[in-house]
């Protein structure tokens, strides 16, 4: 039997995960990440857990595949991080460092795109092989699936969907510095930004204008209560979403769609709403395209980074 670690790796803590080689996730914990110095501390932690893990559980060595590792940044395919800004860090090779610390193979990949893997290793997307997952947060992440393996692209920077236009005509600026980018109308906060303008934009009376802190998941729950104005906002919302993941369809042709993040606790309303417009939109041959909810939480980043170092070693 051989064994994994799989790490991921956020701005505030450090997700760290044992797992057997069938993907059986047989111990969790987590560490702080400490990111004052440039970060300097943060791999040595990470070594310094995982090998207190592997003595205090009796572990041979010699029977660890290796540690995957996703990462808030771009990843090039021989492990070369394009800087982390969040973390402090440059450009280097994670894989080499982390190696040279632990004495264990490393592979490493986008912290999205490595989630994309773990929902589809051991979460919605489970048992198929080519998948697009759409992370709707903060803002909008995500990464595809081919053939059972991720696609990090040239420059580590594959399956970066939240930043495909939707609006050219767009004034308002996107975090990465573009306009009219899909986060900026399907993220949790793109909702909210929506919702805004609309109640702006018109006169219907709705709960909503008494909410002084207005969330996405007011939305929802209004739009479940019959509030007309909370219903045309959700209906602008699946029309982007349904057009831009038919766009991406049209391209990767995936078996399934698996929608994740904060977004994704509307639940069947959303999978509703979203395959309404996505059937309008999409190519033909793609609208037998399923749609799914991701099953994984926060535990796709390590499930995701485990099966990224059992495939490196198979």
């Amino acid at each position: 039997m051989q064994y994994g670690f799989g790490v991921d790796l956020g701005g505030t803590t450090v997700k760290l995960a044992f797992f057997d080689g069938e993907g059986a996730l047989l111990h969790k914990w987590e560490i702080p990440t400490r990111t004052e110095n440039d970060g300097e501390n943060i791999l040595p932690d990470i070594a310094a857990s995982i090998d207190t893990h592997i003595k205090d559980h009796g572990i041979d060595k010699a029977s660890v595949a290796g540690i995957g590792i996703g990462v808030p940044g771009p990843v090039r395919a021989d492990g070369t991080v394009n800087r982390c800004i969040n973390l402090g860090w440059g450009v280097f090779n994670i894989e080499k460092a982390l190696q040279d610390l632990t004495g264990l193979p490393v592979k490493a990949g986008n912290d999205a795109n490595v989630a994309a893997l773990g929902e589809c290793w051991k979460g919605g997307g489970q048992g198929c092989e080519n998948m697009v997952m759409a992370t709707l947060g903060t803002g909008v992440g995500g990464g595809i699936v081919l053939g059972g393996k991720v696609i990090p692209g040239s420059h580590g920077a594959g399956g970066e969907i939240g930043h495909l236009t939707m609006e050219r005509d767009e004034t308002d600026t996107c975090g990465c510095g573009k306009h009219g980018c899909v986060e900026q109308y399907c993220s949790a906060t793109g909702v909210v930004r929506l919702a805004k303008k609309h109640l702006e934009n018109c006169d219907i009376p709705s709960p909503l204008r008494g909410i002084e802190n207005l969330t996405c998941k007011d939305i929802f729950d209004a739009a479940k209560e019959k509030d007309v104005a909370a219903q045309e906002i959700l209906e602008q919302v699946y029309d982007y979403m349904g057009r831009f993941l038919g766009d991406i369809c049209c391209v990767v042709d995936p078996e399934v769609i698996v929608l994740g993040g904060g977004v994704s606790k509307a639940g069947q309303m959303l999978l509703d709403g979203v395959r309404r417009y996505y059937d309008k939109y999409a190519f033909h041959a793609c609208r037998e395209t399923r749609f799914a909810l991701a099953t994984l939480g926060n535990d796709a980043g390590v499930y995701g980074a485990c099966k990224l170092i059992l495939d490196e070693v198979r």
